[in-house]
C-alpha cells in the first residue's frame, strides 16, 4: 500500500537489535519480537543497535549487570567482575551523537537489559540484593541526548493502549522534525498546532491551552527558544493517556463543527455512535469513521486537516480499542 511505502522510506525507528532476531545476546541467542520485526517493519526503517556488541563484548560472553547506587550504577561482569562502566559510558555518549540516530523518530528498548533497559532494570548491591529501579547505561545516554524522543520497552508494547500512544507519538514527533528542517515560520507553526488541536485536546486539555497561549505569543520568542518550548510541551501532552471521557468531549466538539452541514439523520447517527462509544459498546474507530466520512462528504476543511482523525496508518488497526 502507498501509505506503507511512504512511511517505510521516511521514518526511522531505533531498536535493540536482538528484538529483530540478531543473535547478539550474551548466550548467542536473540529475543526476536514478531510484531516489531514483521508488522512495524513494514512502516519504519529500523536503526538496529546492540551496545554490548558495539562496545567490544563478544558473543557468547559472560552476562553483565548493574551494581552499586541506582542513580549511578556500574556495569560489571557477573563472573569475572570486569568493569565495563567507563567504556560503555564513553561509547554511549559517542554513539547517540552519530548521524544514523540524528533523524530517528522513536526507539524501542530491550526491557531489563543493563545496557538498553529504559526502566525497572535490576541494580545489585554488594551483598547480592537487588532493586528493580535502574536504567541501562546506553538507554540513559539516549534519554539525555533526546529528551523528547518517544521511547518504550518492547514488553510494554504488549499493552494495546501503550502501543497506540507510542505510535501516535512517533508520527507526531516526526511531523515536528520535518517542520524544524524548514526555515522558521510563524504561519507553519500555527498550521501544525491547528492540525493537532483535537489530538492534543484528547490527551490533556489544560496543557493544550498552555500550548495555544505559547503559540499566540510566538512573536515574543527567538525561533530556537520557541521551538524548544513548543516541542517540550507538545510531547509532554502526548505522554498523557487519551481516555474515553476526553475522547468523547473531542468527538462532541467535532460533531459540533458538522451540525449545521449534515442531515438530521446523519446528526442522529453520529450522536448515537458517540454515545455508544461513551458507554464502551463500540470502539473509537466507529464515531471517528463517521466523522471522517462526513467531513469528506461535506468538505469541512477544518476537520479534514485534523491529525486526530488519522494520527497513524489505519492499516495498523491501533484504534480498534474501546
Amino acid at each position: 500500500m502507498q501509505s506503507k511505502e511512504i512511511h517505510h522510506r521516511s521514518i526511522k525507528l531505533g531498536v535493540s537489535s536482538c528484538l529483530l532476531g540478531e543473535k547478539s545476546r550474551y548466550n548467542s541467542g536473540h529475543k526476536r519480537n514478531a510484531y516489531i520485526a514483521d508488522i512495524l517493519g513494514q512502516y519504519f526503517q529500523f536503526v538496529a543497535i546492540c551496545p554490548e556488541l558495539e562496545v567490544g563484548m563478544d558473543v557468547p560472553r559472560e552476562p553483565v549487570r548493574l551494581m552499586g547506587a541506582f542513580n549511578n550504577p556500574k556495569l560489571i561482569g557477573v563472573k569475572t567482575g570486569t568493569d565495563w562502566t567507563e567504556r560503555m559510558n564513553k561509547y554511549a555518549r559517542r554513539r547517540v551523537s552519530k548521524a544514523d540516530l540524528k533523524d530517528i523518530s522513536g526507539y524501542i528498548l530491550k526491557e531489563k537489559s543493563p545496557s538498553c533497559g529504559g526502566d525497572r532494570v535490576k541494580v545489585y548491591g554488594h551483598k547480592g540484593t537487588s532493586r528493580q529501579n535502574g536504567v541501562g547505561l546506553f538507554a540513559a545516554a539516549l534519554m539525555k541526548r533526546f529528551p523528547y524522543l518517544p521511547m518504550e520497552e518492547e514488553g510494554r508494547l504488549e499493552d494495546a493502549a501503550v502501543l497506540e500512544n507510542f505510535i501516535t507519538r512517533i508520527f507526531a514527533y516526526n511531523r515536528l522534525q520535518q517542520l524544524h528542517k524548514q526555515p522558521f515560520s510563524r504561519q507553519r507553526m500555527t498550521d501544525i498546532h491547528t492540525a493537532h488541536k483535537y489530538l492534543l485536546l484528547a490527551h490533556h486539555p489544560e496543557k493544550y491551552r498552555q500550548l495555544s497561549y505559547l503559540t499566540e505569543d510566538v512573536k515574543n520568542y527567538l525561533p530556537t527558544e520557541f521551538k524548544e518550548k513548543y516541542q517540550t510541551l507538545f510531547m509532554q501532552i502526548l505522554m498523557y493517556k487519551a481516555t474515553v471521557k476526553k475522547n468523547v468531549i473531542v468527538l462532541q466538539r467535532m460533531a459540533g463543527c458538522l451540525k449545521n452541514k449534515i442531515s438530521v439523520k446523519e446528526r442522529q447517527d453520529l450522536a448515537s455512535a458517540i454515545e455508544k462509544y461513551h458507554r464502551e459498546l463500540v470502539q473509537l474507530k466507529v464515531p471517528l469513521t463517521l466523522i471522517r466520512n462526513l467531513a469528506e462528504k461535506y468538505e469541512i476543511a477544518a476537520l479534514q486537516s485534523q491529525v486526530y482523525l488519522n494520527p497513524h496508518p489505519q492499516e495498523l488497526l491501533l484504534r480498534n480499542l474501546k
